[in-house]
């Protein structure tokens, strides 16, 4: 069983996650670090894919109205079309080498959406796909993205779980570039459940999903979850 280090990081600005986790790539291919997960909070944000134009035509606010609500945009290198990130979400970043065993995007991305899918049913909450559209759907509606990067098979980017989002936020752009289908939150459901207790649940999850033990520096116990 493999192990994964996570490390709660709270705020973090958006060029800092970047270079953050470029440099753990970096260090994870050389073989000296290790599997991580990073979980992180960023100030309002939009972030571009590198699909087609990456997003900028489903930016629906004009440049004069992202600067006056200190709103940034930024090119990220992963796939997928544009997202907002912002306080009360959930963004979880994967440093991980899918050698020997998990060659596989396309296995790589339903795993994400399952270790969601997962987590917040424990919050009382029935989520679930979409044939043909990535990330996580309380009906027609999008709970969590997906968008990554895979380089030689070490992973980074990864997921946005909206917990207490603040989704008029979503009005600025086309989430995503899917125009037909809205956005909600665990905190729109009816969840009350804290940030802490959900990145305890996605935590477990994720160890569930991967095969892994899930272990924290500043914890001697493996983190584990009652079924």
């Amino acid at each position: 069983m493999r192990e994964i280090e996570v490390r709660r990081l709270g705020r973090v600005p958006y060029p800092d996650a970047l270079a953050m986790q470029r440099s753990l790539v970096e260090e994870r291919r050389a073989g000296s670090g290790s599997d991580l997960l990073l979980l992180v909070e960023h100030p309002r944000v939009l972030t571009l894919g590198v699909r087609g134009d990456g997003g900028r035509s489903h930016v629906l606010a004009s440049e004069q109205t992202l600067a006056a609500e200190g709103v940034e945009l930024f090119e990220t290198g992963r796939g997928g079309d544009i997202t907002y990130h912002g306080p009360g979400q959930l963004v979880g970043y994967p440093i991980l080498d899918l050698h020997p065993d998990r060659l596989d995007v396309h296995r790589y991305v339903r795993d994400l959406e399952e270790v969601l899918i997962r987590a917040v049913a424990d919050l009382g909450i029935q989520a679930g796909r979409i044939a043909g559209l990535t990330g996580v759907w309380v009906g027609d509606e999008k709970i969590a993205a997906i968008g990554v990067r895979i380089s030689r098979w070490i992973t980074s980017h990864g997921f946005a779980l909206n917990v207490t989002t603040d989704l008029a936020d979503f009005g600025l752009i086309v989430p995503c570039g899917i125009a037909d289908r809205g956005v909600t939150s665990l905190a729109r459901l009816g969840c009350t459940a804290s940030r802490t207790t959900v990145e305890d649940h996605v935590i477990a999850r994720f160890g569930d999903v991967f095969d892994a033990a899930m272990v924290e520096p500043t914890r001697t116990r493996r983190l584990e979850m009652s079924r």
